[in-house]
């Protein structure tokens, strides 16, 4: 994929086809260690061990709208070419975690890509979802959260347009702040 965002939506869609109602997406870019690191860990269903070794199968898919899994086998696949790795931690009724690892500096790296996008497309559906998104860059943090833009805005609901139209300039602001001013 040619972007980072667009691997996190497809970690967000099977989060929310798992019945996820709390995810927490964290990446951290360790200058030093020279390390990129991705997280998402959700609460839905979990899988078993089954599952858990043929979720990284392209050919694999709990989906009824396709017939190939190809999310996580894609996004293992540019870590391991970015001199990385990506893990899956799962159990049943206790939500699954994906960790991704890359070097920074490796000049196959896809950029970050439309992070704003990408949340504010899983706060897009009917059912609530909080989503927790935090990012460290440099000594730096940026950090959204859904629950406490739903706190200020009370009764209206964060899937309504506007709502994820300020989402997404909120988050894509933030992050160039982040980057102040340089290219994600």
């Amino acid at each position: 994929m040619e972007e980072l965002a667009l691997h996190l939506l497809d970690l967000l869609e099977n989060a929310l086809a798992a019945g996820a109602r709390h995810i927490l997406i964290t990446i951290v870019e360790d200058a030093e260690g020279d390390r990129l690191t991705i997280t998402v860990q959700d609460d839905g269903r979990g899988m078993g061990a089954a599952a858990r070794q043929r979720a990284m199968d392209p050919f694999y898919t709990t989906r009824t709208t396709r017939k190939v899994g190809l999310g996580l086998s894609l996004f293992q696949a540019t870590a391991t070419q970015c001199d990385g790795a990506l893990s899956l931690t799962s159990q049943p009724g206790q939500g699954t975690r994906v960790v991704a690892t890359m070097r920074l500096s490796h000049p196959d790296l896809p950029p970050l890509g439309d992070m704003g996008a990408t949340v504010a497309a899983a706060l897009s559906r009917e059912e609530p979802v909080e989503i927790v998104y935090q990012h460290r860059r440099g000594g730096r943090e940026f950090q959204f959260s859904s629950a406490w833009l739903q706190l200020h805005l009370g009764e209206i609901p964060l899937n309504c347009g506007p709502v994820l139209d300020w989402v997404q300039r909120y988050i894509n602001k933030g992050l160039a702040e982040l980057y102040g001013g340089d290219e994600k």
